[in-house]
């Protein structure tokens, strides 16, 4: 691109980071770009970062759409102007600021707790690295306001972020979201009040820790079955994160003494350097700990992303051999383990319910249907299971919920996923299955066997900078401009338009109202139960397919051939999108 053919709104923005309100440096490379890189000037500054599903997150460099000391400023500065507005009553606003392991993330922590300190905000910073369910838990357990995390959770070494949460613990939701951007959007540079007073920084750490993970503890469902099985080869990594020290804690707590580790792994690195990307959904990450499994015939895997909000899991199957499981299949052993020890341990008074995503596998409500339980489907976003809990916190209780991106919680003291609660539970569970005789594969066969295979696979289509953005806008338009009447040969007999709020029977044409926020997301269910979800990420510059098939399943040895022909199911209605 031609510097001639940058827009004048992309070059006044970039300009006012000319100004002595810019350190040197910025000022240096923001005139570099000006007069040599038209297209990265473009890419900084044509847009400012947004509060999407996961808050603000973005590439760290200098500009208006990248993560910096002054766009985290100017959040900060815009969420302190809100929160003052919105509790302008209490005799003090209190908040807890936390971070990952990633590159800049104590610096963008220090200067966020620096602002809010400047703006007469009582701040309780923790001491080093936490986890964000940690955040989570804090926030309500110090009666705080608000809450932020810096981290860009799972997304590649260039990335990183900042997750706003509210006084309930859970991340900011309409309206705050969109009020809290619309102060944002007033704040000059010149208006962040930096470096606050240091006596208004409460440093917090080991004494939180022990609280925090005495909680997970008290979530045990099956003591006797650890206390039989203590000695459980469990390998774990925290993939140069956060989790290094709590998951190991929280294991402990419950009474595991086997826990392996992958020494490597265990020093927290920004550049997470044995990993080309640190997440667990992917069989890379998992690698070093799946060869120490193999080396020392481990029970199963464990491995967290850098803030320890999402874990994935490796298990042997019926031949030996470790196999990752989706986040969906994870999910669905958690869940079914809940339900079956709330019922056996006399839990289930009648007013119990789960959660899930849209997009998270039907499985978990089959499961929920089993019991009579209420499973209620919400937005992509963990705030949504979040806000759901709240909503029903004083008259009914939450068992537990989940998303298919390797994100799970139960109790209901933290409000966000939570790996460290969820490697518990997977520990206790594994030892759960183990008292019978059996893996946890074993278990998971035994739910197909009862429920159904259910097969699914998320497709990610990257389509990055302005231009991409503007062609995933173009593919949601015409998708909903002609919708799909059959996938894959089969008929659609339902269709739903979240950003109309409106589902529609394509059968009879009737249609009816969706209770839940608008969110620009397509769901197609087939004649034979095939359900298809379209959206945009909300926080990666990616359009997503979600794909989910489901058959009955005979007997376990029928299971190579059900898995087959669901992927080649899977497979053909890819190929129509």
């Amino acid at each position: 691109m031609d510097s001639k053919n940058i827009s004048q709104e992309i070059k006044q923005k970039a300009s006012a980071w000319l100004t002595g309100k810019f350190d040197e440096a910025t000022r240096r490379e923001v005139q570099d770009m000006l007069d040599n890189r038209p297209d990265e000037l473009t890419e900084c500054f044509y847009k400012d970062l947004e509060f999407g599903t996961g808050g603000l997150r973005g590439i760290m460099g200098v500009g208006t759409n990248r993560m910096n000391v002054y766009t985290v400023g100017m959040a900060t500065q815009g969420l302190c102007n809100y929160l003052k507005k919105n509790f302008a009553g209490l005799p003090e606003i209190k908040v807890a600021v936390g971070h990952d392991s990633r590159n800049n993330s104590r610096l963008f922590a220090e200067t966020t707790a620096g602002i809010f300190a400047a703006n007469g905000i009582r701040v309780y910073l923790f001491d080093a690295l936490r986890p964000t369910p940690e955040l989570s838990f804090a926030i309500r357990h110090l009666g705080c306001q608000s809450g932020v995390v810096v981290t860009a959770s799972h997304n590649p070494k260039e990335y990183n972020g900042y997750k706003a949460y509210w006084d309930d613990g859970a991340q900011v939701i309409p309206p705050h979201d969109k009020n809290i951007i619309a102060e944002v959007g007033r704040v000059t540079v010149d208006q962040v009040k930096f470096n606050g007073p240091q006596e208004l920084i409460t440093i917090i750490g080991s004494e939180l820790d022990e609280v925090y993970t005495d909680r997970i503890k008290a979530l045990s469902l099956s003591p006797e079955a650890i206390a039989r099985h203590k000695d459980l080869k469990i390998v774990y990594t925290p993939i140069h994160g956060t989790g290094v020290k709590l998951v190991p804690m929280a294991l402990k707590k419950l009474g595991f003494e086997n826990i392996i580790h992958i020494p490597e792994q265990d020093i927290s690195d920004g550049n997470f350097p044995t990993v080309v990307s640190p997440n667990p959904e992917e069989p890379a990450a998992l690698s070093l700990a799946v060869a120490k499994a193999e080396a020392c015939d481990a029970d199963v895997v464990f491995g967290t992303d850098p803030d320890a909000d999402r874990i994935g899991l490796a298990v042997k199957d019926d031949r030996g051999k470790w196999i990752l499981l989706s986040g969906n299949q994870s999910a669905t052993l958690l869940i079914y383990y809940l339900v079956r020890r709330w019922k056996e341990t006399g839990r289930l008074k009648g007013h119990e319910y789960l959660v899930k995503t849209i997009v998270t596998t039907e499985l978990i409500r089959a499961i929920a249907q089993s019991e009579n339980i209420p499973c209620y489907d919400v937005l992509t976003g963990f705030k949504w299971i979040a806000d759901t809990i709240a909503r029903h916190e004083a008259t009914d209780r939450f068992i537990g919920g989940g998303e298919e991106s390797y994100g799970y919680l139960c109790g209901e003291f933290v409000r966000d996923k939570d790996a460290v609660m969820s490697g518990a539970m997977f520990a206790e569970l594994t030892a759960w299955a183990k008292d019978q005789g059996k893996t946890l594969y074993d278990i998971l066969m035994d739910i197909y066997v009862r429920f159904g295979v259910y097969k699914a696979k998320g497709i990610s289509v990257v389509k990055k900078g302005k231009s991409g953005a503007e062609e995933i806008e173009r593919m949601m338009s015409g998708y909903r401009a002609k919708p799909f009447e059959s996938i894959a040969g089969h008929r659609v007999v339902q269709r739903t338009d979240y950003l109309l709020s409106q589902s529609t029977d394509c059968l009879t044409g009737a249609t009816s109202t969706v209770n839940l926020p608008k969110s620009n997301v397509l769901q197609y269910v087939t004649e034979d139960g095939a359900k298809v979800t379209i959206r945009p990420s909300g926080t990666e510059p990616k359009i997503k397919f979600y794909i989910e098939v489901h058959a009955d399943l005979p007997g376990r040895a029928d299971f190579s051939r059900i898995d087959k022909q669901l992927s080649d199911e899977i497979d053909r209605i890819a190929a129509s999108f």
